[in-house]
């Protein structure tokens, strides 16, 4: 099952290129936010396929990752997440 999983903005890398830094679980990647209006440092975003899909708030990001740790679905998406580092 391929779920969005929720980032915080830590940097925005290359405005131009409309690319950001989100951290997901202490894991830190490059995503595209070209799809967004005014993502900046400390946005948090649903993340899906290295897309920034929407913006969400801080609460929301929270509830749901705590609900994705219950249905044990988080775990498969994070290792999807940090897999696509390689």
């Amino acid at each position: 099952m391929c779920l969005a999983i929720p980032g915080k903005v830590v940097e925005i890398v290359d405005p131009e290129n409309h690319l950001a830094k989100v951290e997901v679980g202490g894991v830190k990647r490059n995503i595209n936010i070209s799809l967004l209006d005014a993502v900046e440092e400390g946005c948090y975003v649903l993340i899906h396929a290295g897309f920034a899909l929407s913006k969400i708030d801080e609460r929301e990001a929270e509830e749901t990752l705590r609900l994705l740790q219950e249905m044990d679905s988080y775990e498969e998406e994070f290792d999807q997440y940090r897999s696509s580092l390689d």
